[in-house]
């Protein structure tokens, strides 16, 4: 088992290290506030836009959990990480909302199969390629549209697995369902996630070599100039 330096398994260190920095946030340590916000944001941030599928409204759900939990910080007992406990905070405050404005699917029940997440990354553009970044910035829209058209217990699920790269159990922990169906649920979403972005990916893809702009331009003048024809 891996030691630190001062004699503690890894883990045990990292435990202590989070309880001290929870002792701090009680007595509204400023840093420590900030070193749990910025540890915590994108996940909370992603996980209420899972649910509620609106930008400004996931802002205003990340600003209540962090005065929930900071409010009321003598409940955090350990039991969790900080980070799972802030994620549920955040979760039911998103579920709220959503529970206010329309019918709602509990994250609690649906049918079963398996499938292991991988984790999506778009291609980084090479730097001055204004076109083809472009056209990235568009098969990202087209992503994030489709991930908004899964069904609420699906979505959840692939937003902790995939975006946030939680693992089965942490993701069975926080929504609180068996990992068999954490697997189904993921199988489900990226089965559906896929026939999403399939209906609307046609048009995006027969811009997906772009070859205009400066680099029409580009090539044009190289080939004026080795005809020697360029100015």
């Amino acid at each position: 088992m891996q030691r630190t330096a001062a004699g503690l398994p890894a883990g045990a260190r990292a435990r202590a290290s989070e309880a001290e920095l929870v002792d701090r946030a009680r007595g509204r340590d400023e840093v420590a506030l900030r070193e749990i916000m910025q540890a915590n944001n994108r996940r909370l941030y992603r996980l209420a836009r899972g649910i509620l599928r609106s930008d400004s409204e996931a802002e205003d759900v990340v600003q209540e959990t962090y005065v929930r939990a900071f409010t009321h910080l003598d409940d955090f007992r350990g039991e969790s990480g900080l980070s799972t406990w802030l994620s549920r905070i955040a979760i039911n405050e998103a579920l709220g909302r959503a529970r206010s404005r329309k019918p709602h699917v509990e994250l609690g029940a649906l049918p079963e199969e398996a499938l292991d997440a991988q984790i999506i990354k778009f291609p980084v553009s090479p730097a001055g390629d204004p076109e083809r970044t472009m056209a990235q910035r568009e098969i990202q829209r087209v992503v994030e549209r489709a991930i908004d058209e899964l069904p609420d217990v699906f979505r959840m699920v692939f937003v902790a697995r995939v975006m946030e790269g939680m693992n089965i159990e942490e993701t069975a922990d926080l929504l609180g369902v068996k990992p068999e169906t954490v697997k189904t649920r993921l199988h489900r979403a990226r089965t559906m996630l896929r026939e999403n972005v399939e209906k609307e990916i046609g048009p995006v893809v027969m811009d997906a070599f772009p070859f205009a702009g400066w680099r029409c331009e580009r090539l044009t003048v190289s080939v004026l100039r080795r005809l020697g024809s360029g100015g």
